[in-house]
């Protein structure tokens, strides 16, 4: 018989871990844009800022660190123009296809 696991006992999953290429940014950020949670988006692109580096995509996009922990945190309600700075900084674009 196996033993037993506590759930306090596993390790915490984190993201941005996980995102090692352009082709991972691009899934991960399909996939959240897929669901439409626009608290959602503001949380993933902060995951994806930390995994390219939070000072980077600062100096980048031309918005604090701090400012962009702010709003990039989870629950957050970015403005557009910070969403469009961050993503642009990351190398990354939204499209609208039919």
């Amino acid at each position: 018989m196996r033993e037993k696991i506590k759930i306090s006992e596993l390790p915490d999953f984190d993201m941005a871990e996980h995102i090692k290429t352009e082709a991972d940014i691009a899934a991960y950020l399909n996939m959240v844009l897929e669901e439409g949670d626009g608290a959602e988006l503001a949380h993933a692109l902060g995951v994806i800022a930390r995994a390219k580096g939070m000072a980077e995509i600062a100096e980048k996009s031309g918005i604090t660190r701090e400012a962009l922990y702010k709003a990039l945190r989870p629950n957050a309600q970015p403005r557009f123009d910070t969403v469009n700075k961050v993503m642009q900084a990351m190398g990354v674009k939204l499209q609208a296809r039919v």
